[in-house]
C-alpha cells in the first residue's frame, strides 16, 4: 500500500475476519494430521494382541507386554533425570549471567519516619521502644531579663526633655 491510501475498516474487518478463517482451517487440518499419525504408529508398533490361545500363551504375552513397559519406563526415567539436570546447569548460567551483569540498585525514595517508627519497624511490633532523645538533655532555665520600668512613665514628660535638648543644639 502507498502512504496516501488507507484502508476502509469495513475492508480492514473483512480480511481480518479471512485470515481468522484460513487459520481456523490449518488448525483443523493440523490436528487431523496428528491424529493419523498417532494412529499410525500405533497401528506400527503396537499391533492388537492376539487373544486366542490357551492360558500359557496368554501368559507369555502377559509377561511381554510387562517387560516392554519396564523397559519403557527406564528410558522415560533417564529422561527425565537427563532434563532435570539440563534445567539446574540452566538455571546456574542465568544465575552467573545475572552476576556479570550486576544488579542494578534502584534509586531510594525518602521516607520521612521518627525514630519511634524506625525502630518498631526493626524490631517488630512486640517491642515497645521509645527513643525520645531529648528526655535526656539537660535542663536549662531561660534568665528573664527585667526591664527598666522608672524609664517607662509620662510619656508627655519625655517629650518635654526632648524638647528642651533640641533648644540646646539650636542655639548652639
Amino acid at each position: 500500500m502507498s502512504e496516501g491510501k488507507k484502508m476502509t475498516s469495513s475492508r480492514r474487518h473483512h480480511l481480518k475476519s479471512l485470515m481468522l478463517q484460513i487459520a481456523a482451517n490449518w488448525i483443523e487440518q493440523e490436528k487431523k494430521e496428528i491424529e493419523a499419525a498417532k494412529e499410525a504408529y500405533m497401528a506400527e508398533n503396537c499391533p492388537p494382541p492376539d487373544l486366542s490361545g490357551d492360558q500359557a500363551a496368554l501368559m507369555e504375552l502377559c509377561k511381554k507386554i510387562h517387560a516392554a513397559i519396564d523397559k519403557i519406563d527406564d528410558t522415560r526415567y533417564d529422561a527425565e533425570a537427563k532434563v532435570q539436570k539440563t534445567d539446574k546447569e540452566i538455571e546456574d548460567l542465568k544465575l552467573k549471567v545475572v552476576e556479570l551483569a550486576g544488579v542494578k540498585k534502584p534509586a531510594l525514595k525518602k521516607v520521612r519516619m521518627s525514630a519511634d517508627a524506625m525502630l518498631q519497624a526493626l524490631l517488630g511490633g512486640k517491642h515497645k521502644v521509645t527513643m525520645d532523645l531529648r528526655a535526656n538533655l539537660k535542663q536549662v532555665k531561660k534568665e528573664v531579663k527585667e526591664e527598666n520600668t522608672e524609664a517607662v512613665g509620662d510619656w508627655r514628660k519625655n517629650i518635654e526633655d526632648k524638647a528642651d535638648r533640641k533648644k540646646m543644639f539650636e542655639t548652639s
